[in-house]
């Protein structure tokens, strides 16, 4: 997924207060993008040519677009979610445009929010989402049998295995004031005369040989 495609993806959501339909992986798609452009950095001799500048700006411009995206879209799901909670009409076409993973979003949130309603609204005793949706004729909550009550508690989330990309890093000193960039780690390193910071062994490398740090790591 280029840019150009996000962005112009992006402009139609927000031109319309309605959920525009979008491909569903697009954001896997984004994500894929995101990794070409920084293999592509890890490639160059020099990580601070113009065209690693590049390259790294567009995957910044590609993650700003993809949290705007993001942003936007919530928002539309978070109104639908509360327009169904307080029994207002809403269109359910507009649901249907969901992506899968903000379906499951729409879904947790609006049993989330009837749950509170139960506990708050009729005195019900808290109960997993699972049983909130369960109502009779007239809206009001179905009772629960003392087995569900002691057994009904929110399930905690398992947590995604997450391996970070590591990089070697060293100590330096800079000689001379530098314009911000970024260095392959993905953060953005600003130095002035003087400061002493750790930055990725590769960067640090190529700053020495020009004489803009000097590398201080303290020899064994």
């Amino acid at each position: 997924m280029k840019l150009d495609d996000l962005r112009s993806i992006l402009l139609s959501e927000r031109e319309t207060g309605r959920l525009t339909a979008t491909d569903p992986d697009i954001f896997e798609r984004g994500h894929e993008e995101l990794a070409s452009l920084m293999a592509k950095v890890y490639e160059l001799d020099d990580p601070l040519s113009d065209e690693a500048r590049s390259l790294i700006e567009e995957t910044l411009a590609i993650k700003e677009t993809l949290h705007d995206l993001f942003a936007i879209r919530s928002r539309k799901i978070l109104a639908l979610t509360i327009m169904h909670a307080e029994g207002n009409y809403y269109d359910r076409e507009e649901v249907k445009r969901t992506i899968p993973a903000e379906r499951e979003m729409f879904d947790q949130i609006t049993a989330a929010i009837e749950q509170c309603q139960r506990i708050l609204l009729y005195n019900a005793p808290h109960v997993s989402v699972a049983k909130v949706a369960e109502v009779d004729e007239f809206g009001e909550p179905e009772p629960f049998s003392d087995d569900e009550c002691a057994a009904a508690s929110p399930v905690p989330a398992q947590p995604r295995a997450h391996l970070p990309h590591t990089h070697p890093c060293v100590l330096v000193r800079a000689l001379e004031n530098m314009d911000s960039f970024m260095g392959v780690d993905g953060r953005i390193y600003t130095l002035s005369k003087g400061d002493i910071v750790t930055l990725p062994e590769r960067n640090a490398a190529v700053l020495t040989e020009r004489n803009i740090v000097l590398n201080i790591n303290l020899c064994k």
